[in-house]
């Protein structure tokens, strides 16, 4: 994106969350309550893609509204806040409803824009790192886009929207973040598109042999979410407009998550290997983070181990 005027961030007395119910969006919103108990936090969220039992403990407003038919101004009036975080979309890969999934991610992120285009509310919007499509090695923000499913396409289409708003309002700070492999709590209502940790901890915690294509060797960054929550808060303090990746630059394999499991259930369950029926599995991610530690001073603090543990900890993973 195109430099922008460094201008200082306003206290964040009034904060919007858009898909604040969801998996990342709930852990988001959460600790931007922890963080600034005084703000009035709004969530904006048609609970398709959420849940509310994600937000038991939320003290502030809920929307429950979808974005791309918003009428922004007849719900909000003017757009008064500090600062806004917009992670709505349909997050489901599997989705092929490529009108309904295009059309929902783009034009809710493109109602947004235009509600919020003459006060120039610092936004971070959420990418994805399914914008390189399938790899077999390091993916750098230069790339060019090559989106395998229309998920992933309608998040090019998102930030080449923000880069053209950034084009004609220079001194907007819109920050993508490009996602990657992101586990943790507050999954469980996804199903079959929550990790593949939450879904090898519920098999081996039944006792029942943890399934993996062969030979469990693909490798994939994986990021647990306190460390998404700690990238995109910094992001809001970013200087400049920018798509950044947010992983952890260190791929894992899948055998590696079994192995860690193991030794979290106190088990030695092997792996039961199967063939793999998908012909544009991804065999790898592994996120370049120069951009993140110099644009935001900020890495991640997670090892896998690390993070599955804390996950483990957590209670979240056997919650039903």
């Amino acid at each position: 994106m195109s430099d922008f005027q460094r201008n200082p961030l306003p206290f964040m007395n009034k904060i919007l969350v858009t898909g604040g119910a969801g998996f990342i969006g709930s852990n988001l919103t959460l600790e931007l309550q922890k963080r600034h108990p005084h703000a009035a936090i709004t969530v904006l969220d048609d609970f398709r893609s959420g849940s509310y039992k994600n937000l038991e403990s939320f003290h502030g407003d809920v929307v429950a509204r979808n974005l791309s038919n918003l009428d922004w101004a007849a719900t909000f009036g003017e757009p008064t806040w500090d600062a806004i975080f917009h992670l709505a979309c349909i997050t489901d890969t599997t989705c092929h409803d490529q009108r309904l999934q295009v059309h929902d991610n783009v034009e809710g992120f493109r109602g947004l824009l235009e509600f919020t285009k003459v006060a120039r509310i610092p936004i971070v919007f959420a990418s994805s790192a399914s914008v390189y499509g399938v790899t077999k090695a390091i993916s750098r923000e230069t790339d060019s886009p090559a989106p395998a499913n229309v998920y992933a396409f309608s998040k090019v289409i998102n930030e080449n929207l923000a880069r053209s708003y950034v084009r004609d309002y220079p001194h907007w700070k819109i920050i993508g973040l490009r996602y990657f492999n992101v586990y943790g709590p507050r999954e469980t209502h996804k199903g079959v598109p929550a990790s593949m940790i939450f879904h090898l901890a519920r098999q081996m915690s039944q006792s029942q042999r943890p399934k993996l294509f062969k030979f469990g060797e693909q490798e994939r960054d994986f990021i647990y979410v306190k460390d998404i929550v700690d990238f995109t808060l910094a992001a809001i303090h970013a200087k400049r407009s920018c798509i950044v990746n947010a992983g952890t630059g260190t791929p894992r394999s899948f055998n590696d998550i079994v192995s860690v499991l193991n030794k979290l259930l106190g088990t030695s369950l092997e792996i039961d290997y199967i063939d793999n029926p998908h012909t544009h599995y991804q065999p790898f991610t592994q996120a370049d983070t120069t951009l993140l530690k110099s644009e935001f001073s900020i890495q991640s603090k997670y090892t896998l181990e690390d993070g599955i543990k804390d996950y483990f900890e957590s209670g979240w993973l056997f919650q039903q």
